[in-house]
């Protein structure tokens, strides 16, 4: 198997570290706008898993060279999607090593003889190590699935004579010690138990390891000079909000940059010049959360025009940003939002969903948010890893809190505690800031779920990944998740929440509810005097199945599901009342995971199942979650025609 990446950090990371390795190149979400043009290349496309026993017959052959379907059988495979449950191999479904797409593009005439266009291939998210060529020629590599990365083709495309282009990506999903998440692969040498050159991956993560090309694949252009990065962040001064940004420019050193600020309503509300400043809003339109506001989520648009002079003449770029004023802070027993406490009552999700795996849906995105708004959750935590942009830019229009996660899930081993390991988490904590520094609704990052945090070189690890992103972001809070004992967590110093996982009843005293209460109330108890900050019960739950009833209730019945909620919601109903900031069930639905006598088709902790349709427990969460919302509201009048439309009580 290829172990080109882990072969490669070894030897340069020590070196990149020391150099303070930064990324090249900005990575605005593709919009159309007068002087850019957008082209989807979701579809259909040929597909072939290498099966050969080293998992590089690929490359040996050079499959890229020629169309894949010269090389052998190809499958039709619809993208964005995860390879494992679209067809009937079971072999592919469980297959580890290296699969190959193919998509030809057929290009506008104009991409392909303006020298003034720049054409850019953009890739959402390929699961997980990618390599990527058009017409044959190698033109880019990204390690590490969920977040996109592009390829600029312009010179490809405008090379002579084209009408169309022909994409070629390789995809490994093998997981090591040093990636995000980690993985093992494990080589079974006894030919009397198991086929030679037998090899399984293991993992130390409860979900499935869906991989394949999960999100859009597409091409756009830009001029020759482009406005490449913007970033933004806000402030608000009495009732002023303040609107920074810094615009970054490529291809050209002679422009000029003109900056608007309109409200929802089309009207210029501020305006600028230059590459960076700063925007006042008198009377602005604060961005608040989900039933906090009569009018949440409010949202500016900041237009940006480049005019550029190039040897060809005047050019211009457009880019409009979506921008939300508001501010976030935290305090030893309070988490702020626009200077209000802000309670999260929400969930935890997964990209997951039948047939189409962790692949980008709208239609299931859209149902979700419905979901999330009829239970009246106003806040969600991208465990383990980031999501789709599009459920980002769905959060900041409807006013749902983000707890943005990396990958970091399933570090337990000593051996990702590593500097080669480490310069990779940096890596992928910059890629994830620099795509999602701009949404409002994300207000804290997280670096890791339940990592082995008691181990030794976990301080420093911790301490230095903590310090890298808010140096990168100083604007947000910055947190893990952590489920281990809090006199031995070594990177919970440096965390400005803590957020804590816990199965009371479920993974020890099996079926014992009486328990909970007591320990729950010891959990909060040591965490918050060992280090005096805002607590977030950041998963807990029961597997329920669907349709078990039970009464007295036992474990897997929807009655046990809900008596463990109603145990853990009178000690939250305390604390909240003095430092826990928050309550974030596990999980939202449920959810595929590797097979094992301890999973049933999957985590069955949502409370929605698999395919979003209610269990018990969803009602009485959503009675909980409206009720805490009228209890934070600011003030009961500004959120009556919202609770109006969506709540279970008679108002």
């Amino acid at each position: 198997m290829l172990r080109g990446p882990a072969a490669v950090w070894a030897a340069l990371g020590p070196l990149l570290w020391a150099c303070g390795l930064a990324l090249r190149g900005g990575m605005l979400y593709p919009r159309e706008s007068p002087s850019r043009e957008l082209k989807e290349l979701n579809g259909l496309w040929s597909f072939r898993a290498d099966f050969s026993e080293n998992r590089r017959q690929g490359f040996e052959q050079q499959w890229y060279r020629t169309p894949l379907r010269e090389s052998g059988p190809t499958l039709d495979m619809p993208v964005p999607s995860s390879f494992n449950d679209v067809g009937q191999d079971r072999q592919l479904r469980s297959f580890v090593g290296w699969v190959w797409y193919e998509r030809e593009a057929t290009l506008p005439q104009r991409w392909t003889q303006d020298l003034g266009t720049r054409v850019v291939l953009r890739i959402g998210s390929a699961h997980y190590y990618a390599i990527v060529w058009v017409n044959g020629v190698h033109v880019a590599e990204h390690e590490g699935g969920h977040l996109p990365f592009e390829a600029d083709i312009s010179k490809l495309v405008q090379s002579g004579p084209l009408a169309s282009c022909r994409i070629t990506v390789a995809i490994n999903n093998t997981l090591t010690p040093h990636t995000l998440p980690p993985g093992t692969i494990l080589h079974q040498t006894d030919t009397s138990k198991y086929p030679k050159g037998y090899f399984v991956q293991n993992i130390n993560f409860d979900f499935f390891n869906y991989a394949g090309l999960h999100r859009p694949v597409l091409l756009y252009t830009t001029p020759a000079t482009y406005i490449d990065d913007i970033t933004v962040s806000t402030s608000v001064d009495q009732d002023t909000g303040l609107v920074d940004y810094q615009i970054f420019v490529e291809g050209g050193e002679h422009f000029q940059l003109e900056v608007r600020l309109l409200d929802e309503e089309g009207k210029a509300v501020a305006r600028g010049t230059g590459g960076r400043g700063q925007l006042q809003v008198p009377n602005a339109h604060l961005w608040w959360p989900y039933l906090m506001h009569e009018h949440p989520a409010y949202l500016y648009s900041l237009e940006v025009r480049l005019t550029a002079q190039t040897a060809a003449g005047s050019v211009s770029d457009f880019y409009t940003l979506p921008v939300g004023i508001r501010t976030v802070a935290v305090t030893e027993h309070q988490f702020l939002i626009n200077g209000k406490p802000f309670y999260f009552h929400g969930v935890n999700k997964h990209e997951d969903a039948d047939i189409r795996g962790k692949g980008f849906d709208w239609p299931l995105l859209v149902k979700d948010f419905n979901l999330l708004r009829w239970l009246g959750a106003n806040a969600f935590r991208t465990s383990h890893y980031p999501y789709a942009e599009e459920v980002m830019q769905l959060c900041d229009r409807y006013g749902i809190v983000v707890i943005d996660e990396s990958p970091g899930v399933g570090i337990v081993l000593v051996e990702s505690y590593s500097n080669v390991s480490l310069q990779h988490h940096l890596e992928v904590m910059e890629e994830l800031v620099r795509r999602d520094k701009n949404h409002p609704a994300v207000v804290m990052w997280s670096v890791a779920n339940e990592p082995a945090s008691f181990l030794k070189p976990a301080g420093y690890y911790f301490k230095t990944l903590i310090a890298h992103t808010k140096a990168l972001d100083p604007s947000r809070p910055v947190t893990f998740v952590t489920n281990s004992n809090y006199e031995a967590d070594l990177g919970a110093p440096y965390v400005d929440v803590i957020c804590v996982n816990s199965y009371y009843s479920w993974y020890h005293d099996y079926g014992h509810m009486e328990v909970i209460q007591l320990q729950l109330t010891t959990q909060f108890e040591n965490w918050y005097r060992t280090y005096q900050k805002p607590i977030i019960q950041s998963e807990y739950g029961a597997d329920t199945i669907a349709g078990f009833h039970q009464d007295p209730p036992l474990m897997f019945s929807e009655e046990y599901q809900k008596g463990l909620l109603e145990q853990y919601h009178l000690v939250l109903d305390q604390k909240r009342k003095e430092y826990v900031v928050g309550e974030l069930i596990w999980n939202f639905a449920d959810f595929m995971t590797n097979q094992s006598p301890q999973r049933v088709m999957g985590n069955k902790k949502g409370i929605f199942t698999r395919q979003r349709q209610p269990k018990g427990a969803a009602f009485l969460l959503r009675e909980r979650y409206w009720k805490l919302a009228n209890e934070t509201r600011y003030p009961w009048s500004a959120v009556k025609s919202q609770c109006l439309e969506n709540s279970p009580f008679t108002l």
